[in-house]
C-alpha cells in the first residue's frame, strides 16, 4: 500500500514590539511561531535583544524579512517611524507590551494624554500587517474603575482597527463612532477582530512570583477562531492552595530537604497558613500543581537541565572600600568566567516601613522596573538565618522564568530594570501557545469547508 504524503505543518510567524528585554519574545518563540521583526527603543534592552536573538537594521537599511537561521531585523527606536507596510498578510501573530507606565499605580496615570501610550502604535501596525491574531500584556491598572471606559475603548478600537480615529479628535468621540460600528454588517470581517481580556495572576500559572497583569487577545474574525477553546486552553494551572497542601503533609518541606531548613522557619510559614485554606481540597484544586515559590525558583529544576543556584556568599565590606572591592566582582573576567552569570552579590540590603522583604517559601513579590531604580523591599529576601541581602539579578530573572542563558545587557540597574518591565515567558508561553492552538483548529475547519464546497 503506498504511503499516504506527509501533511506539511505550516511555520507560523510573529512580530514583536516593545520588545524590552525580551520576555514576550521568547515566549513566543518558545509557541514555534518565527519572528519577522522585533522593535524596541531603550538602548539596553536593544543591546540584550542584539546579543540573543536578533540582529541590528542599520540607519537607512530596509529590514529583511529572514529566512531559514537568519536572525530577525532588530529596528531600534520610535515605533511611529517604523513601517510595516512590507509584512501586509505575512504576520500570524503581532505581540507586545505597550508601555504601561501612563495607566500602573506607580506612574503618572495620565492614560490616553501621556506620550508614552503605546496602544495607538499598536492599532496602525495592525492596520498595516493584518495579522491573524494580537497578544498584548499590560498592568492591572487598566481595569481601575477610573480607567475602565478607556479599557473598553481600547477593546473597541482592537475590534475595528481600520475605523481610524479623526486627527484632533478625542478618544471619547472616537469611542462613540466605534460603538455605532460595533453591529454594522458593512465592515467585512477581515478588518474585524474578536477580543478578549485576561486578568491574571502570575503565580496560578507556575511563575515563582506574585504577579497582576492584564492579557488581551484578539483573533481575526474571518478565521472563526472558537474563544471558548481559547479559554479552556488558558486556564490557570497552579494554586496556592494546593501549595499549602503539600506544606502540610511535607511534601514541599522534603522537596528542600527538610533537614537543612531550620524548624523554626518551617513553624513560622505554617502558622501564617490561613485557616481557610488548611481545609481539605475540592477535585479541582487536586488538579493543579502548587504555587512555586522563591525558594522553588533558587533550587531549580534539574531534571529539565536547570541547576539550583549557588550561595551568595556574604559582603562584609568597609564603606570606603566596598565600591572599589564591587566593581572588581562585578566586571571580573575571572569571576564572569567561574560563576553563574550575572549571579553577583550586592551590599547592603536592609529593608524599612513599608517596605517587607520577599519570603523564601512563598512566590516573590512583583518585579519591578522603578522609576529610580528598584524599591528596597521587593528585591530583598530574608535568609533562614534571619539575615537579608538583595536578590542577584540572576535569581530576579528566575523569578521571570528567564532561562539562565539569557545575557542581558547594561549595569545592574538596568538589567533589574528589562527585568521589571518584562513578561515572565512562562506566562507568554501559555497564551501564545493556546493562540497556535486555535489558529490551527480554525484553518482546519475552513480547510475542510473548502474540500466540502468543492
Amino acid at each position: 500500500m503506498p504511503q499516504q504524503p506527509r501533511e506539511e505543518v505550516q511555520e507560523r510567524t510573529s512580530v514583536e514590539l516593545f520588545a524590552g528585554g525580551g520576555g514576550l519574545a521568547m515566549a513566543v518563540g518558545r509557541a514555534k511561531f518565527r519572528p519577522l521583526l522585533f522593535n524596541e527603543f531603550a538602548k539596553r534592552a536593544c543591546e540584550t535583544l542584539a546579543n540573543n536573538a536578533a540582529k541590528r537594521v542599520e540607519d537607512g537599511d530596509t529590514p529583511w524579512i529572514p529566512a531559514g537561521k537568519q536572525r530577525p531585523p532588530l529596528v531600534e527606536g520610535d515605533v511611529a517611524k517604523v513601517d510595516f507596510e512590507y509584512l501586509r498578510d505575512k504576520v500570524d501573530v503581532l505581540a507586545g507590551g505597550p508601555p504601561c507606565q501612563p495607566f500602573s499605580l506607580g506612574g503618572v496615570a495620565r492614560g490616553d494624554e501621556d506620550d508614552r501610550n503605546g496602544f495607538p502604535h499598536m492599532f496602525r501596525a495592525i492596520r498595516e500587517m493584518r495579522p491573524k491574531a494580537v497578544i498584548c500584556e499590560n498592568v492591572r491598572g487598566l481595569l481601575r474603575p477610573s480607567f475602565r471606559p478607556y479599557f473598553d475603548y481600547i477593546e473597541r478600537e482592537l475590534s475595528l482597527p481600520f475605523e481610524r480615529r479623526a486627527e484632533g479628535s478625542d478618544w471619547e468621540d472616537h469611542d462613540a463612532t466605534l460603538r455605532s460600528l460595533s453591529s454594522s454588517s458593512s465592515i467585512p470581517d477581515d478588518e474585524r477582530y474578536e477580543v478578549a481580556h485576561f486578568p491574571v495572576n502570575a503565580a496560578d500559572y507556575g511563575i515563582p512570583q506574585i504577579r497582576n497583569r492584564v492579557i488581551i487577545i484578539a483573533f481575526r474574525r474571518d478565521l472563526g477562531v472558537d474563544f471558548d477553546r481559547y479559554r479552556q486552553l488558558v486556564r490557570p494551572t497552579h494554586s496556592d492552595a494546593r501549595l499549602y497542601a503539600e506544606m502540610h503533609d511535607g511534601t514541599y518541606w522534603r522537596r528542600h530537604h527538610m533537614a537543612k531548613i531550620p524548624a523554626a522557619v518551617r513553624k513560622s510559614v505554617m502558622d501564617r497558613i490561613p485557616l481557610t485554606l488548611q481545609s481539605p481540597l475540592l477535585v479541582d484544586e487536586l488538579q493543579l500543581q502548587p504555587w512555586r515559590t522563591l525558594r522553588d525558583a533558587l533550587l531549580g529544576d534539574e531534571a529539565n537541565g536547570i541547576p539550583p543556584l549557588p550561595d551568595v556568599p556574604p559582603h562584609h565590606l568597609d564603606r570606603k572600600d566596598h565600591w572599589k572591592d564591587l566593581a572588581k566582582k562585578h566586571w571580573s573576567p575571572v569571576t564572569r568566567a567561574v560563576a553563574v552569570k550575572d549571579h553577583i552579590g550586592w551590599p547592603d540590603a536592609r529593608i524599612y516601613p513599608g517596605h517587607t522583604p520577599n519570603e523564601l517559601d512563598r512566590p516573590a513579590k512583583t518585579v519591578k522596573a522603578g522609576v529610580h531604580g528598584v524599591p528596597g523591599g521587593e528585591s530583598v529576601m530574608r535568609l533562614d538565618d534571619g539575615s537579608y541581602r538583595y536578590m542577584t539579578v540572576r535569581e530576579t530573572a528566575r523569578v521571570m522564568t528567564f532561562p539562565d542563558e539569557w545575557a542581558l545587557s547594561g549595569p545592574r540597574g538596568e538589567k533589574m530594570r528589562q527585568l521589571g518591565n518584562a513578561v515572565p515567558v512562562r506566562l507568554g508561553e501559555v497564551f501564545a501557545t493556546a493562540v497556535a492552538t486555535v489558529l490551527s483548529e480554525a484553518e482546519a475547519r475552513l480547510a475542510e469547508r473548502a474540500k466540502g464546497e468543492n
